[in-house]
C-alpha cells in the first residue's frame, strides 16, 4: 500500500518531472538497513586507519567533511574551534575557495583515494559533503581559475548574493541571498554547473559513492524565484546535479540511482519539502529536535516518536539524534552525556525507516569541554563503537523487512521499538531504573540481550525485564 501524493505534490512533480525513483510515495513495507558515520573533521588517513573498526561497528556509510579547496588562516587550520580564528575553525571548511579536491583539514586527493580504497575492502560506501551554495566570506580568496571559468566575478554570485538572508521563510531570500552572510552563487549559471560537475565527477572517478548537499534547501527548485537580473530563466541546478541533463557537455558520470544522496533541507515554514523529494533525500530536523527533547526531558510522554513528520517518504530521510550543527553552532546538543545520545541513537537506529546518521564528537570531548583535544583532522571519541551502538547498527541490519512496532510505558521512560516477531530493542532515556512490561511480537519465551546478557522474558504477548538507567537492550529471536 502506497501513501497517495497530495494535489500541490502533483503538480509538482508534473513541473520538475518524475525522477527514476519516486521520493515522495511511502512504500509501508520498506526497511532501511544502512547506517552512517558522521566521521566529522577526521582526515582521510585517520578514515582509513579505522576502516576496519568502522565496518565491524556495523556501519555501511561513512560521510567525510567537505573536500574542496577552503579557508585556510595563515596559521592553517588546525584546531576545531580558536575564538581567535588564527589557527582554523571547524566551519573553515564550509567557506569553498574552488572546487577542487583537497584542504588542509581533510587531506589531499592521494589520500582520499587511499581512503576510498581502503572504504572498498572492508565494502562500506563514502559519501562527501558538498556545498555549491556559496563561497568563502572573503570573496578575494576564490581561485582565480573558477572565477575565470564562470565568467566573472559577478558572474559568480546571483545579483542580490552578497545581501544577507533577514527572513529564511521568504523563498527569494532563502534562495538568491546570502545564507549566514556567506555570498550566495549562482547556481543556474551553466558555466559555474559546469565546473562544479567537473568537481563531483572527479570525486566519482575516485570511488565516492554518494553526496550530503550542504544548504540545499537554500538552493532553489523550480517552483521557486529565479533571479532574471542574472539572465536566469529556470531553477535548473538540481536536474543537472542528478543527471538528468547535462551543461555544456558535461553530465554526471555515474549513474544517480547507484548514489546516495540527500540534501540538508532543514524544515521550516515555506520549504517545499515535496519538490525536493522528487530530486533527493533529505535531513528529519524536526524529528530530530522532538527526540532529543525527550532526551532532555528523560521521557517521551506527550511527545510524538512515531511520525517523521515530514512530507518526503521516510525511507528517504536521513536521521539523527544530533547533527555537527546542533553540536557546533549553538551548542544546542552538545550538553547531553554520550550516554543519554547513546540511548537516543538504539531507538533511533533500531526503526524501520530512516537511514541515520551517527555525529562523531570530538575526542576527550567532555560536556565541560565540547572540543576535546581540539585537533582538526583528528580521530572522533570512542562512541561509534560502543558495543550498544554497534549491537543496534547490526540489529537494523538483521531486521531486513520486519514492520516495526513502537511502544512506551506510561512514565515515558522505556522506549520499546519491537521489528516483527524477529527481534526488539530497549532504551532506558531515564536516569533510573526501570520495569518492562510492554506489548511485543516477540515469541513467548527467554531472551539475553546481545551486549550485557540481561534477561528478559516474554509472556501473553509481553515483554518482562527491568532496564538499568540509560541503558539499552538488544533482543534477537533464537
Amino acid at each position: 500500500m502506497k501513501r497517495q501524493l497530495a494535489p500541490l505534490a502533483l503538480a509538482l512533480l508534473a513541473v520538475t518531472g518524475a525522477g527514476a525513483k519516486d521520493r515522495t510515495h511511502h512504500d509501508l513495507a520498506a526497511t532501511n538497513e544502512d547506517v552512517i558515520l558522521h566521521a566529522w573533521s577526521w582526515n582521510f588517513p585517520e578514515i582509513a586507519r579505522n576502516m576496519q573498526r568502522i565496518a565491524d561497528a556495523g556501519f555501511t556509510m561513512v560521510q567525510t567533511s567537505p573536500a574542496q579547496a577552503c579557508l585556510t588562516p595563515e596559521g592553517g587550520n588546525k584546531k576545531l574551534f580558536d575564538p581567535t580564528a588564527k589557527e582554523g575553525n571547524w566551519y573553515h571548511y564550509y567557506q569553498p575557495t574552488d572546487w577542487t579536491i583537497g584542504n588542509d583539514i581533510v587531506g589531499t586527493r592521494d589520500e582520499l583515494k587511499a581512503m576510498l580504497d581502503s572504504a572498498a575492502k572492508y565494502d562500506v560506501r563514502v559519501i562527501v559533503d558538498v556545498l555549491p551554495n556559496h563561497t568563502a566570506f572573503d570573496v578575494d580568496l576564490v581561485s582565480d581559475a573558477m572565477v575565470k571559468a564562470v565568467g566573472g566575478r559577478d558572474k559568480l554570485y546571483h545579483s542580490a548574493g552578497l545581501q544577507p538572508v533577514k527572513d529564511y521563510n521568504d523563498r527569494l531570500q532563502c534562495t538568491l541571498w546570502g545564507s549566514g552572510g556567506l555570498p550566495d552563487v549562482n547556481t543556474e549559471n551553466p558555466d559555474f554547473q559546469r565546473y562544479y560537475m567537473n568537481y563531483v565527477n572527479d570525486l566519482l572517478s575516485l570511488g565516492v559513492r554518494g553526496f550530503r548537499y550542504d544548504t540545499a534547501k537554500h538552493i532553489g527548485v523550480h517552483s521557486d524565484p529565479v533571479d532574471a537580473a542574472s539572465g536566469v530563466k529556470e531553477n535548473d541546478f538540481w536536474d543537472v546535479a542528478t543527471g538528468r541533463k547535462a551543461v555544456k557537455g558535461v553530465k554526471l558520470a555515474v549513474p544517480y540511482d547507484d548514489l546516495f544522496v540527500y540534501g540538508e533541507v532543514l524544515q521550516d515554514r515555506n520549504v517545499p519539502e515535496a519538490e525536493y523529494a522528487d530530486y533527493f533525500g533529505q535531513t528529519a530536523s524536526g524529528y530530530g529536535y522532538h527526540l532529543r527533547e525527550a532526551l532532555e526531558k528523560q521521557s517521551a510522554a506527550g511527545i510524538d516518536l512515531i511520525n517523521w513528520g515530514h512530507e518526503a517518504a521516510p525511507e528517504y530521510l536521513t536521521t539523527w539524534v544530533e547533527s555537527h550543527d546542533t553540536y557546533c553552532n549553538a551548542h544546542e546538543s552538545a550538553s547531553l552525556s554520550d550516554d543519554v545520545i547513546r540511548t537516543g541513537w538504539v531507538f533511533l537506529t533500531a526503526r524501520q525507516n530512516g537511514v541515520p546518521l551517527f555525529f562523531s564528537r570530538p575526542m576527550n570531548s567532555s560536556r565541560e569541554n565540547y572540543w576535546g583535544d581540539n585537533i582538526a583532522g583528528a580521530r572522533g571519541n570512542d562512541e561509534f563503537f560502543h558495543p550498544e551502538v554497534a549491537a543496534v547498527n547490526h540489529f537494523r541490519r538483521d531486521m531486513k523487512g520486519q514492520k516495526e512496532d513502537i511502544q512506551m510505558s506510561a512514565d515515558g521512560h522505556i522506549l520499546l521499538v519491537n521489528r516483527g516477531k524477529k527481534g526488539a530493542a530497549i532504551a532506558n532515556i531515564s536516569t533510573v531504573a526501570g520495569f518492562v512490561d510492554l506489548p511485543t511480537g516477540l515469541p513467548a519465551g527467554t531472551y539475553r540481550d546481545v551486549v550485557y546478557g540481561k534477561e528478559f522474558k516474554v509472556k501473553g504477548g509481553r515483554l518482562h525485564g527491568i532496564a538499568a538507567p540509560l541503558r539499552t537492550y538488544i533482543l534477537h529471536k533464537k
